[in-house]
């Protein structure tokens, strides 16, 4: 069996993120879920981005951001999704690959528009998303590259795309490409409302396909329909070979068969100013560790280290060079 040549190849929404600091009455006034994600449809989109106050706009994705903070590690990583042949689609390719990212899917030509996620942060620093998923939901078997998804060490799915059916065949099919290849399967519950919209089919998923799972603990609290982190802790471990649970300030809890492993968090020299992103990074971090053969815990740590530098600033990429803070925390 030949040998991974890259360390991960995520497989997602490809979404441009708009981002805007709001106050909560923004929140109250447009009737939105607080500290969610939602699917909106396009007029629904257009109205809330004409209401939000000027901020930034950038590729983003859950996925995505995953696969550039792997990037900022000096891992090497490639991405699998779907954009229009539009404006916001070539923006998207654009900032991906100047991140260092692989992404070589053609824009589709005469159809669904590229994705949007409109993203209103509060002054509590908590994450409200609207998404419209235009094409991007519709990645299907034909879009998924054998040959990249054979080539990683790790794939990495994105629960946010879990919506249609295109898409679940497009995961199912790369998840298969992958376990024939030998290589290590990852998912992401992304979101509770997620969890609880797919909880049936993501626990056959996870049996049947998933090595790794990753989430916070509500969502794995909603996944096994538990209220104790320890009882959502002990289900998981008979499912996967490891989970990786955020803790938010408390950190992270690795479970890994009869192992529990809590890891802090780390704290840079910043506040807490905008948590979009947070758990993306922390996944880039933990499977950057693991395609380069670290620990489980040094690996956590990784994780969580990518994740203190992305709640600093607004938006959800990096900004600082996350292998160079990296080296000098674990020195």
């Amino acid at each position: 069996m030949v040998g991974p040549s890259i360390d991960v190849v995520g497989v997602g929404n490809a979404i441009v993120d708009v981002i805007a600091e709001v106050g909560h009455a923004f929140i109250d006034d447009h009737e939105l879920v607080k500290n969610s994600m939602t699917l909106i449809d396009l007029d629904r989109a257009n109205e809330l981005e004409v209401a939000m106050p000027s901020g930034i706009t950038a590729s983003g994705g859950s996925a995505a951001n995953t696969m550039v903070g792997v990037a900022g590690f000096g891992g090497v990583a490639a991405y699998l999704g779907l954009v229009a042949a539009d404006d916001l689609g070539e923006a998207f390719r654009s900032d991906l690959r100047a991140a260092g990212v692989g992404f070589d899917v053609p824009g589709k030509v005469d159809g669904l528009p590229t994705a949007r996620c409109l993203i209103q942060v509060t002054p509590d620093a908590q994450r409200t998303l609207n998404t419209y998923l235009g094409v991007s939901a519709h990645l299907s078997p034909d879009e998924i590259d054998e040959a990249l998804v054979a080539s990683a060490s790790h794939l990495y799915c994105e629960g946010y795309l879990w919506d249609m059916e295109p898409a679940k065949a497009g995961i199912r099919h790369a998840m298969d490409v992958a376990a024939r290849a030998g290589r290590t399967v990852s998912l992401t519950l992304s979101d509770s409302f997620c969890v609880n919209r797919h909880r049936d089919e993501w626990r056959e998923l996870i049996v049947d396909r998933v090595d790794v799972a990753f989430g916070n603990a509500d969502e794995f609290r909603a996944l096994y329909e538990v209220d104790d982190l320890a009882h959502a802790a002990d289900a998981v471990a008979g499912d996967v070979d490891v989970a990786f649970v955020t803790l938010g300030k408390a950190g992270s809890l690795v479970v890994s068969g009869s192992d529990r492993i809590r890891v802090v968090a780390d704290e840079l020299d910043h506040g807490v100013v905008d948590t979009t992103g947070a758990g993306d990074l922390y996944a880039s971090g933990v499977l950057t560790g693991l395609s380069r053969g670290a620990s489980l815990e040094r690996a956590a740590r990784l994780g969580s280290i990518a994740a203190a530098e992305i709640i600093g600033h607004l938006g959800a990429r990096p900004e600082a060079d996350l292998a160079a803070i990296a080296e000098q925390i674990l020195s």
